[in-house]
């Protein structure tokens, strides 16, 4: 990083008809005193939490040496490349009085389960990501953003009596509050970057009406800005523009097809008819939001526990949901395993975008803590025992990858949330069902 001693504020924004938007880290927004002391400026750490549901085929997931230099399994094979990066952790479990679906999102981040009930009585714990995100949104304009590929649209009865709307979310403000995970790419697009800091309505459907983009809209902005900026910085702003138009380009292709096929909805959906291509928007999309320091807290939903998504795109016209319950039939877990490798292989994307997105002296994927997994390891059984988890990233200097680490089974899910939180600087005696510190992980 060149470090200017002309500092720019760090919450700049480009303001135009109906926009405000953020701007990435450049190196002129570090302050002149860090230039002076010649002390890097401490990175961000960024929480980042990706959920699969319904189960995965174990014996394609967990290495079977542990330790530095574990082997690719079948379903890992996607993310090879970021081998030195990524910490495979087994022997993690989130034990419920009862082996459902329900259990297996609700107590993923919050350590706890549902209270069986078939109305509006919720109860779980509020969940690791909101308690970061209670600490982290003192910095950021959005505490938090919670994500989806699957709306959750259900209310009525699932598994064992306990509402569906248990699987409508993994994310819990408190322990009587789920919060809604978004899956329209123009909302959240808007939400970041189009309706910030209280933008005028009446003026956004102004830029709308002249069909002029969010971009089109502070191009005198970005002139004045590119002004003020070493060669460096005005690479690194070109880069961020143009991912940012990108996105909104495909948002509005999105739009249009669903017009054609659906004219009768007002307004459109802008939700891709492509699961491939809705789900590396959303993906593009939090890329931008942790770039921009909107926030620093993400939990994103690839599917829903009893998902029915097929995927015929990779040879699975099958729904998600009733693979997951093989049986042992062979020819049914080939294609179960397919579905994970196809889930990893999005992970894959999601993980190259953040290696490619400077930050600071390194990338978003150095400073990130990305949790992957399910609340579910073999689907068939609904067990809950033996997860499959994966961390990958830096955490700002804070995790050695690499590794496959094998806990004693069964130890809580909760110590690693307790782990975690407290390379987040929120720390917790206890959280959830939590006995202790990972000890393997508390040194690093």
């Amino acid at each position: 990083m060149i470090i200017t001693k002309k500092a720019i504020p760090r919450r700049t924004v480009l303001q135009g008809l109906g926009t405000t938007l953020a701007l990435p880290l450049l190196d002129g927004m570090v302050p002149a005193l860090t230039a002076v002391s010649r002390t890097p400026a401490r990175p961000t750490n960024r929480l980042g939490v990706v959920y699969v549901p319904n189960g995965i085929v174990m014996d394609q997931w967990t290495p079977t040496t542990e330790g530095a230099g574990f082997e690719i399994t079948p379903i890992l094979q996607p993310l090879a490349h970021f081998q030195d990066r990524l910490l495979v952790i087994s022997g993690l479990s989130n034990k419920g009085p009862d082996p459902i679906h329900e259990t297996g999102a609700t107590s993923f981040l919050t350590g706890m389960p549902p209270k069986r009930t078939q109305g509006s009585q919720l109860r779980a714990g509020i969940s690791m990501d909101q308690q970061v995100a209670k600490v982290f949104g003192q910095h950021t304009q959005l505490a938090s953003l919670e994500l989806a590929l699957e709306s959750g649209d259900d209310v009525g009865t699932c598994g064992g009596g306990y509402t569906c709307a248990y699987t409508n979310t993994i994310s819990w403000r408190s322990p009587t509050t789920p919060l809604p995970m978004e899956t329209n790419p123009r909302v959240v697009f808007e939400r970041l970057l189009g309706d910030v800091g209280g933008t005028d309505p009446a003026a956004r459907l102004a830029r709308i009406e002249e069909n002029r983009s969010l971009l089109d809209a502070v191009t005198d902005k970005v002139a004045q800005l590119r002004r003020d900026l070493g060669s460096h910085d005005r690479n690194k702003l070109g880069e961020y523009l143009e991912a940012v138009r990108d996105i909104e380009r495909r948002i509005e292709k999105a739009e249009a097809q669903v017009d054609q096929q659906l004219p009768e909805i007002a307004p459109p959906l802008g939700i891709p008819s492509l699961f491939d291509e809705h789900a590396k928007l959303m993906f593009d999309l939090q890329v931008l939001a942790y770039q921009t320091d909107l926030t620093r807290v993400i939990s994103f939903m690839v599917s829903r526990e009893y998902s029915g998504r097929t995927y015929p795109e990779i040879g699975v016209p099958e729904a998600h949901h009733p693979t997951s319950h093989h049986q042992n039939d062979q020819e049914k877990i080939a294609k179960l395993t397919k579905i994970n490798a196809y889930h990893t292989t999005l992970l894959s994307y999601f993980l190259d975008k953040l290696d490619a997105t400077p930050d600071g002296s390194g990338s978003l994927l150095d400073n990130m803590t990305l949790l992957y997994g399910g609340g579910l390891s073999d689907g068939n059984r609904h067990s809950s025992e033996n997860l499959p988890i994966l961390v990958a990233g830096g955490g700002a200097g804070l995790l050695k990858g690499g590794r496959h680490v094998q806990c004693v089974d069964p130890t809580p899910m909760s110590n690693l949330h307790v782990t975690l939180m407290d390379k987040f600087g929120v720390p917790a005696d206890s959280f959830g069902s939590s006995t202790e510190d990972l000890d393997i992980l508390s040194t690093l």
